[in-house]
């Protein structure tokens, strides 16, 4: 088998350096680009508080009972495990606030602090991993009138204000102890379901509760803050407080890097378009890669056109270093082990498909006014055996290629997620 993957990927090479592109150098490319996994997906964003932690409010939901959730820390770790040993490269986990270790008792959102997550941090260490993480401002009682940060209530505010800013000091132990920066990302399900009168008392209040949060300052080597917006939400589908121009607006004042959720924008619009748009004036962009189906319904990733836009617009923005790549979807009427490894591998091939492609060659038939053979070659390149490198990639990385990696999860599903009750 390794030595027809072996043959298949020196023809597929050739044939791409016809048009001048390097696979070696290609493939070195795609190593260094680690996506950060999320970690709902395996429990379907239950999370860990334990028995006292509410499940409404915020508007999260996902749907399906597929036999095998991880109910545990331990059994969420070996799912994950199971997940990054079939998808190639070197990738973090992406972690929210309720899923720490609190030893069975209920823990208060503004009292977490980073002893909590001290297992994650170790976990990662050992497997050579990096962390990023996302407060928890939904499934809690005091986010179920809709507003958390830009609440009416002080009270509501503050508490919400306390645990964001916990957060941000839980991320930047992450990324001390891990010597690696730690992406907290900041979202809230603010809105309302029907037209509200008072939008600029909410996105006020927003603003102020953000001032407060992000006023003590941490090591930009150690932590980041990324702001996500929206466009609605199940209970917020007439308005959204953080709406993308909100936070568009506030990180470019502020410094922050901006959160795109592939999801959360109207279902005509073009998340790719966007990055060559905010980037030169953001210092940096936090990719949410995700798949809606009419509305942000969180579906499994796949290699479709409008992924494979984004991987374009990715790499050809030449800011590939300040973009930052994750998955946010979950889906409980699959395998959950399969969901994070189809939609990794999808993004890396069409991130492959993308980095595959003669992008001088290109531009100079753009440039020179040269669309018919620009348009022409786009086309000629969707023929050309891109799967043959991908295969190639994965036995260079040591992970199944093609198909392969499906009897893996079933084994897996057959020997451990089925005897879970």
């Amino acid at each position: 088998m390794n030595d027809k993957i072996e043959r298949a990927y020196e023809v597929a090479s050739q044939k791409y350096t016809e048009f001048g592109v390097d696979t070696e150098n290609v493939l070195n490319k795609l190593k260094e680009i680690s996506l950060s996994i999320h970690c709902w997906q395996g429990d379907d964003v239950g999370g860990f508080e334990g028995s006292n932690a509410s499940l409404s409010g915020g508007g999260i939901q996902a749907t399906g009972n597929y036999p095998g959730k991880a109910r545990t820390i331990s059994e969420l770790r070996k799912d994950l495990e199971k997940a990054f040993s079939l998808i190639p490269g070197n990738h973090r986990l992406n972690l929210h606030a309720i899923y720490g270790e609190f030893g069975g008792k209920f823990v208060e959102r503004d009292e977490i602090t980073p002893t909590f997550y001290q297992g994650w941090i170790n976990w990662a260490k050992e497997r050579g991993l990096f962390l990023d993480f996302n407060c928890s401002l939904f499934s809690h009682p005091k986010a179920e009138d809709g507003f958390t940060l830009s609440s009416k209530s002080k009270e509501i505010r503050d508490f919400w204000v306390e645990h964001v800013k916990r957060c941000r000091e839980i991320s930047a132990e992450m990324g001390k102890q891990l010597n690696d920066v730690c992406i907290h990302n900041i979202w809230i399900p603010d809105g309302s379901k029907d037209i509200p009168v008072d939008r600029t008392g909410h996105r006020s209040l927003l603003k102020e509760s953000l001032d407060d949060i992000l006023e003590r300052r941490y090591s930009s080597s150690h932590m980041k803050d990324s702001l996500e917006g929206k466009l609605f939400g199940i209970g917020s589908e007439a308005f959204v407080v953080g709406s993308h121009e909100f936070y568009l607006s506030y990180a470019i004042t502020k410094g922050t890097m901006l959160t795109l959720d592939t999801g959360h924008f109207h279902p005509t619009e073009s998340v790719g378009d966007k990055i060559s748009a905010v980037i030169p004036f953001l210092s940096g962009i936090f990719l949410h890669i995700s798949r809606g189906i009419r509305w942000d319904s969180d579906h499994v990733v796949i290699a479709d056109d409008n992924l494979i836009q984004l991987a374009e617009e990715i790499v050809r923005s030449k800011a590939m270093d300040r973009i930052h790549l994750g998955l946010d979807y979950f889906d409980a009427s699959i395998n959950r082990i399969a969901a994070w490894v189809i939609g990794a591998r999808a993004t890396q091939k069409s991130l492959l498909y993308a980095l595959l492609q003669p992008l001088d060659m290109l531009l100079e038939y753009e440039e020179k006014g040269k669309y018919f053979q620009r348009m022409a070659l786009l086309e000629e390149f969707k023929a050309l055996p891109y799967g043959s490198v991908w295969d190639y990639f994965c036995l260079q990385n040591n992970v199944p290629s093609g198909i392969n990696w499906i009897k893996d999860v079933e084994l897996y599903e057959n020997e451990i997620l089925k005897k879970r009750l």
